[in-house]
């Protein structure tokens, strides 16, 4: 594609600033090439720039020529190697054998099932290593039974890895609970964002009483981890395993940008499951 056209089709449609790409900004793979800083007005660096000098930030700009869109992606996509590297080199250095047992395979404790949301990685907000959680996520963490790809990672999370703890974490300011709450034809993300409305619409009452729109909006990101965590239980996989094992246990948890903290929703897991089983009961 001509860089031309590519530069066309990255312009964002509000021409918002990404600056929350600066900490990818890295040297290009010369190591005597500039660091570039790629914003509306400013200059690019000057070829003189030592190479071991600190990265400027690079920020996303729709001002930018098709020439820096073009090394702004490079640069963004070679940073994601060295840091990789660093990364392997830090982990050998504290253990040594660290890869060999990365490698010889996985008994994580926790299935995690969450939102697609860049800014919520499973493993760093719980302070868990490669190899401890099953991850699992998508547009507003959504558990839907005719979605193949969530019911086989349950699947196998339960019967072949035997999780102890299934998590559906869901944050505030979730922009698919946010578009569900807003009347519109959404086109594609009709059927899906419709799960979400359907949760709003079994707890309506709930909902409107809430007159600030802002409490009302996080309550509903609540609601819908709870009736993910619901689904969930009405799997058999899960409800087998119960039976014969005593796990996993289901558990919704909300994370909150503003402090970086979980919220523990207390899903009562055996509660539910015995109001569910009347209907849903796959044990037998």
């Amino acid at each position: 594609m001509p860089p031309a056209r590519l530069g066309f089709l990255l312009l964002p449609a509000s021409r918002r600033s990404f600056s929350r790409f600066a900490p990818l900004a890295c040297r290009t793979t010369a190591a005597s090439s500039p660091v570039l800083s790629f914003s509306a007005t400013a200059p690019r660096a000057s070829k003189n720039t030592p190479a071991n000098s600190a990265p400027a930030k690079s920020s996303w700009s729709s001002a930018m020529s098709s020439d820096d869109v073009s090394k702004y992606l490079q640069q963004t996509h070679d940073s994601v190697f060295a840091k990789n590297k660093a990364w392997a080199a830090k982990k050998l250095g504290e253990d040594p054998s660290f890869f060999e047992k990365l490698a010889a395979g996985q008994e994580p404790e926790y299935l995690w099932i969450g939102c697609s949301d860049s800014r919520i990685p499973a493993e760093q907000i719980t302070g868990l290593e490669p190899g401890q959680a099953f991850v699992h996520r998508n547009i507003a963490n959504l558990v839907c039974n005719i979605d193949v790809n969530v019911m086989a990672v349950i699947n196998y999370a339960v019967e072949h890895l035997h999780v102890k703890h299934i998590v559906v974490c869901g944050h505030y300011g979730c922009g698919g609970v946010k578009a569900a709450m807003t009347p519109k034809d959404l086109g594609l993300l009709n059927p899906w964002l419709r799960n979400i409305r359907d949760v709003y619409r079994l707890h309506e009452a709930e909902l409107d009483a809430i007159t600030d729109e802002a409490a009302r909006y996080n309550r509903l990101v609540e609601l819908n981890v709870v009736e993910q965590c619901r689904n969930v239980i009405k799997t058999a996989a899960v409800q087998k395993s119960y039976a014969g094992n005593g796990f996993p246990i289901v558990h919704g948890w909300v994370f909150d940008f503003h402090d970086g903290l979980l919220k523990d929703l207390n899903v009562d897991f055996k509660k539910i499951l015995h109001e569910i089983q009347k209907i849903y009961n796959l044990t037998e």
